[in-house]
């Protein structure tokens, strides 16, 4: 149960070329990778919040926010989720990181200044409402790199472990976890 005023924000989105199906619908574990990331946001936020292309047409068991943009990179998502959030700070998650916990979501949140990110990049990452003029501005100036449009804001790096950072970027990828 959720234990905060917190948004968790699941991009459910991306072309998932390298994938060669969505990702959102990869089984891991008996549940698709969208359901267990849904889960687990379920468990340490109080509102939860798809983000993705609805012209994906992914079948998905819960609703699922249109991005608003015809860009395909995290930034749009973020953007969408930040605007839609009714709380202060938002945890975004991708769905190909099937081995991150609740508690991994938690302390993204607790360390968030503008930005909490691990050091290997800004995803996942816990985002303050102050972050959305800087990220907006790199939207609509066609600056698509999420690390590079967190630049200039207060982010706070926060260590996780590593296996919990494990993407899955192929199928193959989801069988050897």
């Amino acid at each position: 149960m959720a234990n905060r005023a917190l948004t968790g924000v699941l991009l459910v989105g991306g072309a998932s070329t390298r994938f060669g199906s969505p990702k959102a619908l990869a089984q891991f574990d008996g549940q698709t990778l969208a359901e267990r990331a849904w889960r687990l946001l379920g468990e340490a936020c109080d509102e939860r919040l798809a983000v993705g292309k609805r012209d994906d047409a992914l079948d998905l068991p819960f609703e699922l926010l249109d991005d608003g943009t015809d860009v395909r990179a995290p930034i749009a998502g973020v953007v969408a989720g930040l605007r839609a959030a009714t709380h202060d700070v938002a945890v975004v998650i991708p769905v190909d990181l099937p081995l991150l916990t609740a508690a991994a979501v938690l302390a993204l949140a607790d360390a968030c200044r503008d930005v909490a990110m691990p050091p290997s990049g800004p995803l996942p990452g816990a985002y303050r409402r102050t972050a959305l003029p800087a990220l907006e501005l790199a939207l609509a100036e066609d600056r698509l790199a999420l690390r590079d449009a967190i630049a200039v804001l207060d982010v706070a790096i926060v260590e996780l472990d590593a296996r919990q950072l494990i993407n899955v970027n192929t199928p193959d990828d989801v069988q050897r976890l």
